[in-house]
């Protein structure tokens, strides 16, 4: 599988997350409950989701991840309990888009790194996934993921 990784600038996003600690076992079910809560509050406030749900991982250990799940948000909306206000910060990032199974997405984070050290840049250790379709209704092989890394200032 061949991918095309890019470079770009992002300002400054706001974001609605909840930031909680799972196994990767227990991740869908996670992400399923955390997506439907936000949604709930978003709707409550008479808002709607400004982009595609996201998960920012802040670490990468299978049996303890640290990670954010939330959705991109038009303006800073007041948070409810674990759902808090957060933002994806303005800076240089490098992306990929993985078309196929979640279990083969180690294969674009192995050719987003590749194409970031060829680069000679560094990454900042911050990892977004954007699901930019629902797995309840696509097929593996149709899924997208939008992979961006946040990369060190130089």
């Amino acid at each position: 599988m061949s991918y095309h990784c890019e470079l770009f600038d992002q300002s400054a996003q706001p974001t609605l997350s909840i930031r909680t600690r799972t196994s990767v076992e227990k991740l869908p079910q996670v992400m399923g409950d955390a997506y439907g809560a936000i949604a709930r509050h978003l709707a409550s406030q008479g808002e709607e989701p400004g982009g595609a749900p996201f998960a920012l991982y802040y670490n990468m250990d299978m049996q303890d991840l640290d990670i954010e799940i939330g959705f991109p948000v038009e303006k800073v909306i007041a948070g409810k309990g674990t759902i808090q206000p957060s933002q994806i910060p303005a800076g240089k990032y490098a992306a990929v888009l993985h078309k196929g199974p979640y279990t083969d997405l180690r294969l674009a984070y192995g050719a987003l790194t590749q194409f970031i050290t060829d680069q000679g840049l560094e990454p900042s250790g911050l990892a977004y996934e954007f699901y930019l379709n629902d797995p309840t209704e696509t097929t593996p092989e149709e899924l997208k993921t939008q992979i961006i890394f946040q990369l060190k200032s130089a």
